[in-house]
């Protein structure tokens, strides 16, 4: 049987790059992609090969699927993983940065998948792997943008799982909990830049303590839990449709499912610091 491939995007640090090298690990040859190649030199010196792709751009996306159906003739893995979480109030985000988080975090994924579907079906077998959020079954607030994206990728999933399955391919969602990535800190940065200052700031000010503190550093997972727990979906003979692993994950999607809206808001908001007016 030929050796498995599978194409992981966002792999130049925290759950893709775990994931890229697990999946290695595994026995897959494993392409690892991102905007910055020079990020992923180590994953090379692992026996990865790089891809440069910026999932924002198509042709970028069709060169790096081509060059790995000539260089293999087969993908059966596709890690959708690139995304960034953009926070601030509604009023305050300008549209470009909503569109631009969607770019990446949905019509990305859902482009790359369109392309690597046909060999899929041709294979009659693969999988899709869409890591969303918890983020994509409860919201924060300032977080709009960012939710929007993460909940329009669960829908995706769900219905792309019902179009493939006559084709042998799994959809797998990743849900992670909090994470130690750069991703905090990005959020971070972004939200004071955005709601820092003006009506919304009490809430921008405590939403970036929030992700940025130390004390919340410390109870984030690992990225390799993400990453053993796509490799455990990717081996599976029948994966299930979603797993919520990592901190918080489970606990707070669970709430969001049993608690009243306006009960749910008012945990968020001691969860996360914003005052309530």
């Amino acid at each position: 049987m030929a050796t498995k491939v599978a194409l992981v995007t966002g792999a130049s640090s925290g759950i893709g790059e775990a994931t890229a090298l697990k999946l290695h690990e595994a026995g897959y040859i494993v392409y690892g992609a991102a905007r910055r190649v020079q990020r992923m030199r180590h994953l090379a010196e692992s026996g990865i090969r790089l891809l440069a792709m910026d999932v924002t751009a198509d042709s970028s996306m069709q060169a790096g699927v081509e060059k790995i159906i000539a260089a293999t003739g087969r993908i059966d893995v596709l890690v959708n993983n690139a995304g960034y979480g953009s926070y601030g109030a509604l009023e305050d985000v300008p549209m470009d940065e909503a569109r631009d988080q969607f770019e990446v975090n949905v019509f990305g994924a859902a482009r790359l998948t369109q392309l690597v579907l046909p060999h899929m079906r041709a294979q009659r077998s693969g999988t899709i792997v869409n890591v969303t959020s918890m983020g994509g079954k409860i919201y924060t607030s300032l977080g709009a943008w960012y939710h929007a994206t993460k909940f329009a990728l669960e829908a995706i999933s769900d219905c792309l799982r019902m179009e493939v399955k006559p084709f042998g391919i799994d959809v797998v969602v990743i849900e992670p909990g909090g994470v130690r990535s750069e991703w905090g800190g990005v959020a971070a940065r972004k939200v004071r830049d955005v709601s820092g200052t003006g009506p919304y700031a009490p809430q921008g000010n405590a939403v970036a303590d929030s992700l940025s503190s130390e004390a919340n550093e410390r109870r984030l997972s690992a990225p390799e839990l993400i990453a053993d727990t796509i490799v455990k979906a990717v081996k599976a003979r029948r994966p299930r449709t979603r797993y919520a692993v990592g901190f918080g994950a489970k606990p707070m999607i669970f709430l969001h499912g049993v608690l009243p809206d306006r009960t749910f808001d008012a945990f968020m908001r001691r969860v996360t610091g914003v005052p309530a007016s």
